[in-house]
């Protein structure tokens, strides 16, 4: 697993395996696509760029091998039909190289799919879902990416206890846990109220104030923004290769304004989807690396930003980082990929296409779940016990998680209710005996009982 943090001296430097093709007669290549044996090598071609889209290290494995040709032969073919196809970004390199990508085919329908569906209703399996129910998966997503972005900065907390601390609302007792509430208090303020703001310094400079807020980089600094002549490196800790130099700021400076422009829709000049465009932001800051410390984390909040901005509000329940967390590895070569492969940045919108598809299924496999177990509890908690939906969904929770407690400060974040509210169905629960209450200290803490499992029958 790859470890990150950032230096300010020179290592050894990354180096990505690379066929020679100097010697590829581009005639012969495209002789063959178009020969007799064509439609082998277009095969070829085609399985390189779906499912996945592949570089050189796995596309050399691929078969079957279309006759008297090589291997580089094949990659020459499969690099002459991406570079033909490829559409110029607005994001360059320090060298002055523009990023290309190149449309896959295989996610249009997903795409559309995004398209026909409307905001917040977006991925979710049809049913008529009351505001209490829908604030609770969005507060679910929002702990889920807070926890998981920060894990890939190096947070150290576990998911269960970060959990149990957010649910809380108590103050964070470490870096780990002060990273996480960072970004989910972030997260809320997107969806609350950065989501109708233009992009513009300013914001991008309160973003990553709001996501370092009270943390340090490793060298014991507040983060901020780099200086003139101050260089940075991204490095893999245990084995101390650099994956990533940052441009100078003299160069970032400039860009970060063509940035701006794009993120304000101000710059393409042809359709770009938003999915694919909030992607991109994605790479360009994380290419840019303009501060100190929490690039990564910035360019995942931007992410999230574009995409509540343009009314996708599904994208609140979807933790896309949570399932990045269980690949780091392919995280980081999507990045790498793309900046030593010709400046390819297909590579990484393809493999965070193929992570939001992955959100999309794992929270509608959540969502079955707890539709199908919890019906027929809802029908009898609401007949029998005349119990409201967020009492409802509390015994669900307990139920699903025996160990688990609430307090009536957690009741109140969780529903975002006020103090009397959440009294109100705490004590009436502790009375009909589904709850019971004991106390620690100053706070009281309120438990399950064997009879809520009645309800579940």
């Amino acid at each position: 697993m790859y470890n990150y943090t950032y230096f300010k001296r020179e290592m050894e430097h990354f180096r990505l395996e690379k066929p020679n093709l100097k010697e590829i007669d581009s005639k012969a290549i495209l002789e063959a696509i178009l020969g007799k044996n064509g439609s082998i090598l277009r095969k070829f071609i085609d399985d390189n760029n779906s499912p996945e889209y592949l570089y050189w290290d796995k596309a050399k494995y691929k078969q079957p091998i279309p006759e008297k040709l090589s291997r580089e032969q094949l990659w020459a073919a499969t690099k002459f039909i991406r570079e033909i196809n490829s559409i110029k970004s607005v994001v360059r390199d320090e060298t002055g190289n523009y990023y290309t990508w190149f449309k896959l085919m295989d996610f249009e329908k997903f795409y559309h799919d995004i398209d026909m569906a409307t905001g917040g209703e977006l991925f979710v399996v049809k049913a008529d879902f009351d505001k209490i129910t829908k604030q609770k998966l969005i507060t679910r997503g929002t702990m889920e990416e807070a926890i998981a972005s920060s894990q890939l900065e190096g947070a150290s907390t576990s998911r269960a206890m970060a959990k149990k601390f957010l649910r809380e609302g108590r103050k964070p007792r470490n870096a780990s846990e002060q990273m996480i509430l960072n970004n989910y208090l972030s997260i809320k303020a997107l969806e609350e109220d950065y989501k109708d703001k233009e992009m513009s310094l300013g914001l991008l400079y309160e973003l990553h104030g709001m996501i370092t807020k009270d943390t340090l980089t490793p060298e014991g600094e507040t983060p901020r923004l780099r200086n003139d002549g101050e260089p940075i490196f991204v490095v893999d800790k245990l084995t101390g290769i650099v994956y990533h130099k940052a441009p100078k700021m003299s160069f970032v400076k400039p860009e970060l304004e063509r940035f701006i422009s794009f993120a304000n829709n101000k710059m393409e000049h042809e359709f770009i989807h938003p999915v694919v465009k909030a992607i991109m932001m994605h790479f360009w800051i994380g290419y840019l690396h303009p501060f100190t410390d929490g690039n990564g984390r910035l360019a995942r909040l931007i992410f999230y930003w574009y995409l509540l901005k343009h009314e996708y509000w599904a994208f609140s329940y979807l933790p896309i980082s949570k399932i990045i967390k269980k690949a780091p590895e392919k995280y980081a070569k999507a990045y790498l990929y793309s900046e030593n492969d010709d400046y390819d940045m297909t590579y990484f919108i393809d493999f965070n296409i193929r992570k939001i598809k992955a959100a999309v299924n794992e929270f509608r496999g959540y969502l079955e779940k707890r539709m199908s177990g919890n019906r027929q509890m809802t029908r009898k908690a609401q007949s029998e016990y005349d119990l409201n939906e967020r009492q409802i969904q509390l015994l669900q929770h307990l139920q699903g998680d025996p160990d688990s407690n609430t307090s009536l400060k957690v009741h109140m974040n969780v529903y975002r209710v006020s103090k009397m509210t959440a009294l109100s169905d705490l004590k009436k629960l502790a009375a009909l005996k589904l709850l019971e209450s004991r106390k620690a200290g100053r706070n009281v803490y309120y438990y399950a009982t064997e009879r809520i499992k009645d309800l579940f029958v």
